[in-house]
């Protein structure tokens, strides 16, 4: 479900100004809703919230909508990270069909909402969570942030309750599922089971970073042999390791030693 609200900037006024039905989202109907938002505000200064997911996601969406309509119109990226300064100025400068063009413009202003939602987000976590020694402890895993670190503190609870590492990666889904049948065992996708928040977190942090130096040559090497998604998959394994012993020692060791 894909929602859109539109809100005063001193918050006095709120409303709902667009609702789209459950695998209804498509380019032709994300094109038509951009159009019918900017009649429907025109000449009001208002700040959009678009969907009902967490600001982080809703901030990888925008992005990938971004890359997809390059790809559409045949135009690579020319960077790694086309929305730092360098990227921006080429967004600006890229010949577009007008409606694309309106898409992306749209998208980056977004972006700009998510931005301000996340730093809101992470203030509060910070807040709330600035006496937890684990907390703390899994920000220093590359990319993980504030937000990261709270939706793992929050979603894995009391990490007692997990006899080791290996049963919090399965409860979190990212786990190969395992059948046997007589002498014969198979080994297949991740299970996906227990929570999606968790799983969604951990992947998504490995995306850009591969978990730093204690995971990128691991998430390299599985990469040359199976592909970025199965290594992401794997890094990912490795990351909500990491995090079982920063939430129960209040510490990541390896980490340490490194520093050290």
């Amino acid at each position: 479900m894909a929602t859109a609200i539109a809100y005063e900037p001193d918050a006095t006024a709120a409303e709902l100004v667009f609702q789209m039905r459950p695998g209804a989202y498509n380019d032709e109907a994300l094109i038509e809703f951009l159009g019918q938002v900017h009649d429907l505000l025109r000449g009001r200064k208002v700040t959009l919230l678009w969907d009902g997911l967490p600001s982080h996601r809703s901030k990888v969406n925008a992005k990938a909508q971004v890359h997809a309509v390059m790809a559409k119109c045949g135009i690579l990226p020319a960077l790694d990270d086309m929305f730092g300064p360098g990227g921006q100025v080429l967004l600006d400068k890229m010949e577009l069909p007008q409606p694309y063009r309106y898409r992306v413009d749209s998208l980056r202003r977004l972006l700009g909402v998510f931005d301000d939602e996340i730093d809101i987000a992470e203030s509060q976590a910070r807040k709330r969570l600035r006496g937890h020694r684990g907390y703390r402890a899994v920000q220093a895993i590359k990319g993980v942030g504030p937000v990261m670190a709270a939706i793992f503190v929050a979603e894995i609870g009391d990490v007692s309750r997990f006899a080791s590492a290996r049963h919090l990666c399965s409860w979190a889904g990212v786990t190969p599922s395992h059948r046997e049948s007589d002498d014969k065992a198979h080994r297949g996708h991740i299970t996906k089971q227990g929570s999606t928040l968790v799983r969604w977190a951990a992947v998504g942090t490995v995306a850009r970073y591969h978990g730093g130096a204690p995971i990128a040559p691991a998430f390299r090497r599985v990469q040359e042999r199976r592909g970025t998604m199965i290594a992401r998959v794997a890094a990912a394994r490795k990351l909500l390791t990491l995090v079982y012993y920063g939430l129960r020692d209040g510490e990541v060791r390896c980490l340490r030693k490194e520093a050290a």
